[in-house]
């Protein structure tokens, strides 16, 4: 996997282009800001897409140098995200363990609220996108309290943008929770992407004008 973790950012901008997970146009987002594009990893939803997602996020890990001994998904999105993760690790000869959470408190069978291995040493949450940073504290919670030691969240994107603060979301929750936050991508890769590739998309010089007003 070493020898390959170079081009995971491609890779994954081809695939979110051509799922449609990064689509262009005029979106409100929770902020109230109208954002000129949109990211949606829900739209993964067939088979060798979610293969290829999984190995994307297994070399930005390995390409991270992050530490670590098991994986951690946060319901929902997490949950197929984190199995797909491990796969690509197994494959590349790192069998880990992971475990996910229910939204729920089971009362019945095995109860309880986390399934899969025994949270235990340090743990890298998967999921999707930053944004109010919700999923993430509930993750890091769960896992403290479970006696594990949380120490990154391996996240698709990283938007750049200031939050009320002045900085953004990720350095934000970097200083909150004490753990590192690794993007798989940034706005500024898409940029450079679309860039590289002669792609007359107007959005580019939308995002590079909404970057300039909001980026942190």
């Amino acid at each position: 996997m070493v020898a390959r973790t170079h081009d995971y950012k491609t890779a994954f901008l081809r695939l979110a282009l051509h799922h449609g997970v990064l689509t262009f146009g005029e979106f409100k987002l929770k902020s109230g800001r109208i954002s000129p594009y949109f990211f949606n990893l829900g739209r993964i939803s067939r088979g060798a897409a979610l293969r290829d997602l999984g190995r994307a996020y297994a070399r930005a890990l390995t390409a991270s140098g992050l530490e670590y001994d098991m994986l951690f998904g946060p319901a929902y999105k997490g949950i197929p995200l984190v199995a797909a993760v491990s796969i690509a690790l197994a494959e590349d000869g790192r069998d880990v363990p992971y475990v996910y959470n229910r939204k729920e408190t089971k009362d019945h069978g095995e109860g309880g609220r986390l399934v899969g291995a025994v949270p235990k040493g340090r743990v890298v949450i998967v999921d999707d996108v930053l944004t109010a940073g919700t999923a993430l504290r509930e993750a890091v919670t769960l896992l403290r309290a479970a006696g594990a030691m949380p120490v990154a969240a391996l996240i698709a994107l990283d938007r750049q943008e200031a939050g009320p603060d002045g900085v953004s979301a990720r350095v934000a929750m970097e200083r909150e929770l004490g753990l590192q936050i690794v993007a798989l991508i940034r706005v500024q890769d898409v940029l450079d992407f679309l860039t590289q590739q002669h792609e007359e998309i107007p959005a580019v010089e939308a995002i590079r004008t909404y970057l300039a007003r909001h980026g942190a």
